[in-house]
């Protein structure tokens, strides 16, 4: 649940960047940070975990306005990609308001992805959150590698793997390019302000 602040009147939103390792989770917020970085009002944060990295930084979104008189903070954090740091990411999913899933639309990832969507799955019923409740957006990133000729998943396939039983939105992507990237952000940002506003009604 996003972090209130009654004297100041501010509501901290935690959005999460999750998905199998080097998918991309880190080059969305750096891509992020150089467009928007009018709107960033902190440095990006680095803490190293061994050969990976979480990320996060406060992110002032544009045109949102107040919501019942309160202003609101975006923070945008990735998690460490790979098996072994699970525990860092759960760590990071601890009150969390909304997710991006970045997938990896290279064909060799197919099975990472899917095992990373069931560990997010899981990680949050740790915290008694449903991936079926919480708002979420998905992402198919590094679509652009196919003008490399490298293989990629058409998106009926992500979505049969990923996305047949979330039903939630979905773009491909590439946070090389910063193809879609503001759109994903942009969808996740105003699903969970409408989340935020039911549970202050």
């Amino acid at each position: 649940m996003s972090f209130i602040n009654l004297r100041e009147k501010i509501v901290q939103v935690k959005i999460v960047y999750y998905g199998p390792g080097r998918g991309g989770k880190t080059t969305n917020l750096e891509y992020i940070n150089r467009r928007f970085n009018k709107q960033i009002q902190s440095e990006m944060v680095s803490l190293k975990t061994h050969g990976d990295r979480t990320l996060f930084f406060d992110f002032l979104p544009f045109d949102m306005g107040k919501i019942k008189g309160y202003e609101l903070k975006i923070q945008l954090y990735t998690v460490p990609g790979q098996v072994k740091y699970n525990a860092t990411r759960k760590l990071v999913l601890k009150g969390v308001d909304g997710l991006v899933f970045v997938a990896d639309a290279q064909k060799a990832m197919r099975e990472k992805n899917i095992r990373s969507l069931n560990q997010l799955h899981e990680n949050l019923k740790a915290y008694k959150e449903s991936i079926f409740r919480i708002p979420l957006v998905m992402q198919y990133n590094k679509v652009d590698l196919r003008n490399q000729g490298i293989p990629i998943l058409p998106p009926s396939v992500l979505e049969k793997d990923l996305n047949s039983k979330l039903k939630v939105p979905s773009f491909e992507g590439s946070a090389l390019t910063g193809y879609n990237v503001p759109e994903t952000l942009k969808k996740i940002i105003s699903s969970t302000v409408v989340s935020i506003q039911k549970k202050l009604l």
